[in-house]
């Protein structure tokens, strides 16, 4: 029933401990240490909260013992320590490797580190929830600064049994890991994921989009809905149903319909038909769940309930939630949650909004629901899932993460990309928000439209809002203007799957996040620091969305986005830009800016309304011409899947001036996928004289393709045994001719302005260029967005 951890992975090797009869340091690397101090001479070996794994590969250190003074050195770190209870000045440790311009570098116990922030601090982590937050929140911190260290506390969570059960732990000392890796943000993230558990991956329908709102639906408003999605091309593979699927409406001596646990009989007659029917279409189901009410009698599994805590169940005594009792937990889990995952339910969205205290001293009543549900979700094989916000580090190991009811306005929307990127900075990957806002705020077409689009390419991206007539994020009740663009990037997001589960592959095994900060990737960058709401997504794109609305005259929004060296071409625009630098990109409503590095192939179904929770039997491969590799990664789909039911996909590309090479090789058990459709769509590419495919010349379906994304070639490859290699060779490659001109009366022909400055900015776009144009427009009086988008189409590669 209760997980219990491998607690092979709990003791350290015996000889990088350093230990006193109060005191206790392991070097669990060469930049972690893990520092104790107990007056009891009582040490936790058990995992935490936080911590399952202290088995670290051993690393060289040497150590100068006195009587009265300890020095301990690993290659990046000094430690001094003078055997007495912690403190600023007995315990002190220092980089010997100094992290980039920092003078911050020495550590005192109990010191007050410098302030959280991106310019000179600590990185940041990530917060409980966003509820109830309009705009930014202060975030706790995480395990990466720009000074180089950070120390983390787990003193006081509690300790899990041999059992899987929890118990408090000692109290009274002090149980401290400090991260010393410089900028080598990797390096220290590695560290933590060792320390407190991988990335699970999640299902693949998770990365589709969700449905979901806080409305009254009947079974069949809910199926007329799903329907009238699918006839309009609207692709979701999360139905999540809110809190009226349960008894709502009780008698009031019982409390109120917060809680509940029973179908509600005139909404949902015939339930377990009803989840079929969503199962059958593809779908996921999750069902909203506020337990902390308990158990009242009007519920159908009371009398169950009530015997085996030993309440007669004719005295009708509400059960109290208590999630530190076992034997309540046991029942909570048997008489009430398996029975409806038995119907049909695939995960539970568990919306604890009570705080964090129990009866147990530091046992947090959130993280508790969150690790039993998400393990007992696993219990028959199946691959855990769970809905819940954040508890404190190590939460990582329970996607996904529900964000809170966040207030609909452009200054929430504004916060949202940071926080998510952010988030990785304690591995927290999985965050869900309420894409479009949950309630307040303002009816704002626009800023829905913007939200979608973050949401898109966000790691989930769940349509939410509350129970209000006037507030859905149902993209049929948009104006056509707006539904288009909703339904295009909805669209995208379903396609995007084989990218983002290779993403997710990525997380978990080798703990790069799916979303995260620029300088994860380019800690060395000044630059990677100064582009807040911008991030990397995967390997090979950056999102920098738009969060801000649109000049009334030009009819453009804009954000500055940091570009790294190297070549970069918008998905949606197909502009190619070079790298090094900082840009105000300018965007209509219709586009963010996408960018992939060039030579990047990116993995995409072929039909909208495709079922995503199998490997696809066909895949577009979107290639921006460049030379670089990419790769793509598939399971069977199992829990935990074994090596080799794990397929990579590896593409390499190398291009020149007129020609491209594809390369395709897969290793590891294609079960499923033996043989494949390849679709080849060339970002940039006009035609192209001549194909090969493994040596032969190769009569081959061309056309062009766009409406998505920007214009491709599409070259229809054939199917293929990938794991044989598969080798295309295009020669006779042609790009588009560059029409600056053209781009430039788009810009100016929709701005809301005097035709005469229309004219004067294109006579000038077409006559000058460089520093003459940049001087040029600035003797035209022009609104400020238009002004900086004309300088940006004149900066195309």
């Amino acid at each position: 029933m209760f997980h219990v951890p491998d607690r092979t992975q709990l003791h350290p090797n015996a000889d990088c401990v350093v230990h006193g009869e109060n005191y206790r340091f392991t070097i669990l690397s060469s930049c972690l240490i893990r520092m104790e101090w107990s007056p009891t001479g009582t040490f936790v070996d058990g995992p935490t909260q936080m911590v399952v794994n202290r088995s670290f590969a051993p690393v060289p250190f040497t150590v100068t013992d006195t009587p009265d003074h300890l020095e301990i050195r690993t290659e990046h770190l000094f430690l001094s320590y003078d055997k007495k209870p912690f403190s600023p000045s007995g315990l002190v440790v220092s980089l010997r490797q100094r992290a980039q311009g920092g003078h911050f570098t020495t550590w005192r116990f109990g010191a007050e580190l410098p302030a959280t922030t991106d310019a000179s601090g600590n990185l940041g982590g990530t917060a409980r929830t966003l509820d109830n937050i309009d705009g930014a929140c202060t975030l706790e911190p995480g395990i990466l600064a720009r000074y180089g260290f950070a120390v983390v506390e787990d003193s006081t969570s509690v300790e899990i049994g041999v059992d899987g059960w929890i118990a408090p732990r000692p109290q009274g000392g002090q149980d401290l890991y400090f991260f010393g890796h410089g900028t080598d943000y990797q390096a220290a993230l590695t560290d933590y994921f060792r320390l407190t558990g991988p990335v699970p991956l999640v299902p693949r329908r998770v990365l589709g989009n969700w449905w979901s709102r806080y409305w009254k639906y009947s079974a069949d408003e809910y199926l007329e809905l799903m329907d009238a999605f699918a006839a309009a091309k609207v692709p979701f593979s999360v139905a999540v149903i809110d809190m009226d699927w349960h008894l709502v409406d009780i008698d009031p001596r019982l409390g109120t319909g917060w809680t509940g646990y029973t179908w509600n009989s005139e909404l949902f007659p015939e339930p377990q038909d009803f989840l079929s029917q969503l199962q059958r279409q593809g779908k996921l189901v999750t069902l909203n769940l506020h337990p902390a009410d308990g158990v009242r009698a009007h519920e159908e599994a009371y009398p169950a309930m009530a015997e085996d805590l030993g309440i007669d169940p004719a005295t009708e005594v509400a059960i109290p939630f208590d999630i530190t009792n076992r034997t309540f937990v046991d029942s909570y889990l048997k008489r009430l949650h398996h029975p409806l995952e038995e119907q049909g339910v695939d995960f539970w969205w568990l919306d604890w909004q009570q705080g964090g205290l129990t009866r147990i001293a530091g046992l947090d009543p959130l993280w508790m629901l969150n690790h039993i549900h998400y393990h007992d979700s696993g219990r028959d094989g199946r691959r855990p899932l769970t809905f819940s916000r954040y508890s404190g580090l190590g939460s990582h190991r329970y996607p996904v993460g529900f964000s809170g009811d966040t207030v609909t306005t452009w200054e929430s929307l504004d916060f949202q990309p940071y926080f998510t990127a952010t988030a990785a900075n304690v591995g927290y990957t999985w965050w869900s928000h309420d894409v479009g806002g949950h309630f307040g705020g303002i009816k704002d077409n626009e800023l829905t439209t913007r939200w979608v689009q973050f949401g898109a390419f966000s790691p989930i991206n769940r349509l939410h809002s509350s129970m209000d007539p006037f507030n859905s994020k149902d993209p049929l009740r948009f104006p056509a203007e707006v539904r288009e663009i909703m339904i295009r990037f909805l669209q995208v997001r379903h396609l995007l799957v084989p990218y983002l589960y290779t993403a997710a592959w990525r997380a978990h095994s080798d703990g790069v996040a799916l979303l995260r900060p620029m300088y994860h990737d380019y800690p060395e960058s000044a630059g990677a620091y100064t582009a807040p709401n911008q991030y990397l997504l995967g390997d090979n794109l950056i999102v920098a969305p738009i969060t801000t609305p649109v000049d009334r005259v030009s009819l453009l929004a804009s954000v500055t986005v940091w570009l790294p060296e190297g070549e970069w071409v918008d998905l949606f625009t197909g502009q190619r830009y070079r790298g090094g630098r900082h840009l105000v990109m300018y965007r209509s409503l219709e586009q963010i800016p996408v960018l992939a590095r060039a030579g990047a192939v990116i993995a995409m179904l072929d039909d909208v309304m495709q079922d995503i929770g199998d490997n696809p039997d066909t895949l577009v491969l979107r290639v921006t011409p460049g030379s670089s590799q990419s790769s793509i990664v598939e399971d069977d789909g199992s829990k935990q899947p074994a090596p080799e039911h794990r397929v990579e996909t590896t593409f390499t590309v190398q291009s020149d001036f007129t020609a491209l090479t594809v390369q395709l090789r897969a290793t590891g058990e294609s079960r499923g996928i033996e043989e494949r459709t390849i679709i080849l769509d060339l970002a940039g590419v006009l035609a192209v004289e001549s194909v090969e495919i493994n040596g032969k010349p190769a009569d081959v379906e061309t056309s062009t393709v766009s409406g998505h994304l920007a214009q491709a070639l599409r070259i229809q490859v054939g199917r293929h045994r990938l794991r044989d290699g598969l080798t295309i060779r295009l020669t006779g490659v042609s790009a588009p001719p560059t029409n600056l001109a053209e781009r430039a009366f788009g810009l100016l022909d929709r701005a809301q302005m005097e035709y005469q400055l229309k004219h004067r900015a294109l006579d000038g776009v077409t006559q000058t260029q460089g520093i003459a144009l940049a001087q040029f427009l600035d003797t035209v009086a022009l609104p400020g967005s238009l002004h900086g988008a004309l300088l940006e189409v004149a900066a195309e590669q």
